[in-house]
């Protein structure tokens, strides 16, 4: 509870603002230690001594470990559903100039939050926790069917090709996918070092984008010959 003393030195805005940045604390903290312990090895405590908050804020904050979870994956998936919904309303870009702009997010935004990556893979292949498992599948398929929403209507203008919208954006989603799965299985594919960090390598990151960009101008596109 905030008292009427704390309102007198903060505006209203102010104390959402610190209210807001220290939900953003306690989730980014809880993201590395899912990442590095699991859901199952990580308690609340565990997360308020790493984050230096104590369990009552986050309990306030959140609830429970679970609606923690939930909490993470709206914001992300929150993020991406109006980065789509934005690109839909350009009407200064076509089809293609979306895709190839939703390509270039996707794989800087994974590449990112690797910790998170890894978090969601555990989540996805461990179906013990149906709600979890079932809301974190909702959000993201949201986002996939609205991502396949812009190939459709390339495909009406005909602009692209006829090809299964929604099989394509899963393509693309699981070329990155798939160079996130590990590190090191990632270095061997790129013939580096156990020592290298290719998710924080700018020169990997144009790399993918532009492989994942041909390939999908290749599947969408008409050739004029």
């Amino acid at each position: 509870m905030i008292n009427s003393n704390v309102c007198l030195i903060f505006a209203p805005h102010r104390i959402l603002k610190m209210a807001t940045d220290k939900k953003a604390h306690i989730m980014e903290h809880a993201i590395a230690l899912f990442a590095e312990r699991g859901f199952e090895g990580t308690s609340i405590r565990d997360l308020a001594a790493d984050a230096s908050v104590n369990v009552a804020m986050i309990n306030y904050y959140f609830g429970s470990k679970e609606k923690l979870v939930e909490a993470i994956i709206e914001d992300k998936a929150m993020y991406m559903k109006d980065r789509i919904e934005e690109l839909e309303a350009n009407t200064n870009l076509s089809e293609i100039e979306k895709i190839d702009a939703l390509i270039e997010d996707y794989v800087s935004r994974i590449m990112a939050g690797a910790d998170f990556h890894k978090f969601l893979y555990k989540e996805l292949m461990d179906t013990k926790r149906g709600d979890i498992h079932q809301f974190l599948s909702d959000a993201f398929a949201r986002n996939s069917k609205n991502f396949a929403a812009i190939i459709e209507r390339g495909i009406e203008k005909k602009i692209f090709k006829e090809v299964d919208s929604i099989l394509t954006v899963t393509t693309i989603i699981g070329s990155i996918n798939q160079v996130m799965i590990s590190k090191n299985m990632c270095n061997q594919i790129l013939a580096k070092p156990n020592t290298n960090d290719p998710y924080h390598d700018e020169a990997f990151k144009t790399r993918l984008i532009k492989h994942i960009k041909s390939m999908v101008h290749a599947h969408l596109l008409f050739v004029n010959l």
